[in-house]
């Protein structure tokens, strides 16, 4: 019985939203299933596919997944990438741990491990988040490049300007779990990012890994795609323009200032002093007051600085 309750307590919930991934499924779930840390349980639902994705999903768990998968089947509905997440975190019951996958990637066996290893060491009862570096791969799963490892220490005015936790890295605790519970992102905004901004806003811990811990496939159909060149991202950024990025940053500085009781005292000051700056010199004096509100590289940081400067 002591053994039982000592590995429950390691228990990882992996939750994979299906839409149309028949093209790769099988790999992912192979991954999953060749995982050096054993206790999972995998709750996926279809996001309303119009493909075989549902029938390999159950073939899989009548098969080799056997015992290890529920499938999550109140809503039927398509309700996009975000949505989806966030039904499923609503749906499944508390665990101690809980992952994020997608149906186009691939793990390192000890992907689980490694996350479990670095996020059990910290305080059960603080909010934490653990993500990671990828290798970054075609279609055709040859390794392109890695990702970008970080240049600066990850907090939550950083987590205001950009999303260091890719989401099929990223394992929480059952205290972020919590936080994320019933509380769905805002608009344009992906789970794994609303789940580091909760995390830092809370003054939990955020792991980031250095090693790679898996292989985040490139293709046309990428919901959200990745790219390890600094210039185009640039490029892309520059084509977006500052009005989307900057609608996005006001949505969530508005979202976090609506649930206070979730904040630590530092992310509710920080927020309400952006949420007040509304002239050019207010705006210079929030930069100046906060240094650490600014992305990895430094010059992503000044065109950050800019926008926000100059928005309207």
């Amino acid at each position: 019985m002591t053994q039982k309750r000592a590995e429950s307590s390691r228990q990882i919930a992996i939750l994979l939203s299906l839409y149309n991934g028949e093209t790769y499924l099988d790999a992912q779930l192979a991954s999953i299933l060749a995982q050096t840390h054993p206790d999972w349980i995998l709750y996926w639902r279809d996001d309303a596919s119009s493909d075989s994705s549902p029938e390999k999903m159950r073939i899989f768990a009548a098969g080799p997944g056997q015992g290890r998968c529920v499938e999550i089947t109140t809503r039927h509905e398509r309700l996009g990438v975000a949505g989806s997440y966030a039904h499923l975190l609503d749906a499944i019951p508390a665990m101690p741990y809980v992952a994020f996958a997608d149906q186009d990637d691939i793990w390192e066996p000890q992907k689980l491990e490694w996350a479990l290893d670095a996020i059990s060491r910290r305080p059960a009862e603080r909010p934490t988040l653990y993500c990671a570096r990828q290798y970054l791969t075609n279609a055709d799963f040859t390794v392109c490049q890695e990702s970008a490892p970080l240049r600066r220490r990850p907090d939550f005015p950083a987590s205001l300007t950009q999303n260091i936790a890719t989401g099929h890295t990223v394992l929480l605790n059952a205290a972020t779990h919590r936080l994320m519970r019933n509380n769905p992102p805002p608009p344009s905004v992906l789970h794994d990012w609303w789940a580091y901004l909760l995390t830092a806003a809370a003054e939990g811990d955020i792991i980031f890994d250095n090693r790679c811990v898996s292989y985040y496939r490139q293709h046309a159909h990428n919901t959200v795609g990745a790219t390890g060149s600094f210039i185009r991202r640039a490029w892309a950024a520059c084509r977006r323009g500052p009005k989307v990025f900057m609608t996005i940053f006001r949505s969530n500085v508005t979202h976090l200032l609506s649930q206070p009781e979730n904040l630590s005292p530092q992310a509710l000051r920080l927020l309400k002093d952006i949420a007040a700056a509304r002239t050019f010199p207010a705006r210079l004096c929030t930069l100046f007051r906060y240094r650490r509100l600014r992305r990895q590289r430094f010059s992503e940081s000044t065109v950050f600085r800019l926008w926000y400067l100059f928005s309207r």
